[in-house]
């Protein structure tokens, strides 16, 4: 990252913009122009209506440009445009990038009037539907789309997970799929949940499988507009499955008939909830008191929401990350993610990672204080004669750190700052 500079003269800006047509997309730029920059340059399709949903004033703005492209490479839609994936968690992630960077200056507050003044219409010129590999079909169908739901978990990160967990665990459960595990003849129209767990049903003995299927969202498995219930168990007659549509159900996991299974039938929910909706489906999980396997976004480890359930050992990370994951085209996207679970853990292979030491043995470089007097150690060390609370980033908390004798100090995100600058968000913990 670039070290700061001096404020130039003419003013420059930052800015996050969002089509009004894809809304799994937002457009990262820079300019010296919040009101006129799109009077006259290259749109993404015609007739697009632009919205800022963020910007703020940089004292480099192609510096911090160049950063953030480096930074966010793995969510950006092509190497040489400015578009990049968005989803509540991703935006979040933008903003803190931003707000953290050494050139950073202030957050520009567009009240509503503003905001108006800004939203400009544009024709489309370069680049066409062709250059994107998009038809006119494709846009449309997009348009109706929440695709920041639509990440589907592969197979082989289903069973990675699982495998690393005592079988005895499954032992006459109650297996439930509640975010959109649909179930069909064909494996490419059904959930990877579903697939491994009919597959597994009899190694792990399980006693009932429920997946619903979601009818209202993308109908990526092809499994049409309503929503349903589909029950798996072993009989004397060999393994059945039976699949009910009913009236008025449309397959969310917050319907009252999935939140009835899940408080009646349901063992264990094991699925991958949309991480637009993680809150909400996290809330009714931790209530119902299930025991559960989740796949959740990477960057919860750092969110208020979700640090209380840590703080109050309801969840902690399971074994391992994820980061590819199919989208509404069966293509692999790249999506940081992790499981999440409430059953215990036992030696982790990441603990390796995690450093515990006198503080004095730790190298020069990863310890720093903040302007505040906070301890911030970086590179997975950690501290072992250290009384004080003191700031890690997620991953030391991924990789097992609060099995090793540590507790969460406060829960909320920390964000230090050094010389009056914002850095990235920590989480404060405390040697027990």
């Amino acid at each position: 990252m670039a070290k700061e500079k001096e404020q130039s003269p003419i003013k420059q800006y930052i800015y996050i913009m969002q089509p009004s047509n894809e809304k799994s997309t937002c457009k990262i730029g820079k300019t010296s122009d919040l009101e006129g920059r799109y009077s006259n340059v290259t749109g993404v399709s015609d007739n697009v209506k632009f919205e800022y949903i963020f910007a703020c004033e940089v004292s480099d703005m192609s510096q911090v440009e160049r950063d953030i492209t480096k930074e966010f490479r793995r969510y950006r839609e092509k190497k040489n445009r400015e578009i990049y994936l968005f989803n509540e968690y991703l935006f979040e992630d933008y903003i803190k990038f931003i707000k953290a960077h050494p050139l950073f200056i202030k957050e520009v507050i567009l009240d509503t009037d503003e905001k108006k003044d800004v939203i400009k219409y544009i024709k489309k010129t370069t680049p066409s539907l062709e250059e994107r590999g998009l038809t006119r079909k494709d846009v449309m169908q997009k348009a109706k789309q929440v695709p920041d739901d639509e990440f589907y978990t592969r197979y082989e990160d289903i069973e990675k997970e699982i495998k690393m967990y005592d079988k005895e665990i499954w032992k006459d459960k109650c297996v439930f799929c509640n975010c959109d595990d649909a179930v069909d003849k064909d494996d490419r129209r059904t959930s990877a949940f579903a697939i491994y767990f009919m597959r597994n049903f009899n190694e792990l003995g399980l006693k009932k499988l429920i997946c619903t299927h979601y009818g209202a969202g993308s109908d990526i498995f092809y499994q049409g507009k309503k929503g349903y219930i589909f029950t798996y168990i072993f009989t004397e007659d060999g393994y059945e499955g039976n699949k009910e549509y009913p009236k008025g159900y449309d397959g969310s996991f917050d319907h009252p008939i999935s939140l009835k299974i899940l408080k009646e039938d349901a063992d264990i929910v094991c699925t991958n909830p949309p991480f637009s909706k993680a809150r909400e489906y996290w809330n009714y999980l931790i209530e119902s008191g299930k025991k559960f396997l989740i796949l959740g976004n990477f960057a919860i480890i750092l969110n208020e929401s979700y640090i209380k359930h840590i703080y109050n050992n309801e969840m902690w990370p399971g074994y391992n990350r994820v980061d590819w994951y199919l989208n509404l085209k069966r293509q692999l996207v790249d999506a940081p993610g992790h499981w999440y679970t409430n059953f215990p853990i036992n030696d982790r292979p990441r603990y390796k990672n995690v450093k515990i030491m006198p503080l004095n043995d730790i190298p020069e470089k990863y310890i720093k204080f903040d302007d505040a007097g906070t301890l911030l150690v970086d590179n997975c060390y950690i501290p072992n004669n250290y009384k004080y609370p003191f700031a890690v980033s997620g991953y030391v908390i991924l990789n097992g750190l609060l099995e090793k004798g540590y507790k969460i100090f406060q829960v909320k995100e920390y964000y230090p700052y050094i010389k009056g600058k914002k850095k990235f968000g920590r989480v404060l913990v405390q040697k027990v």
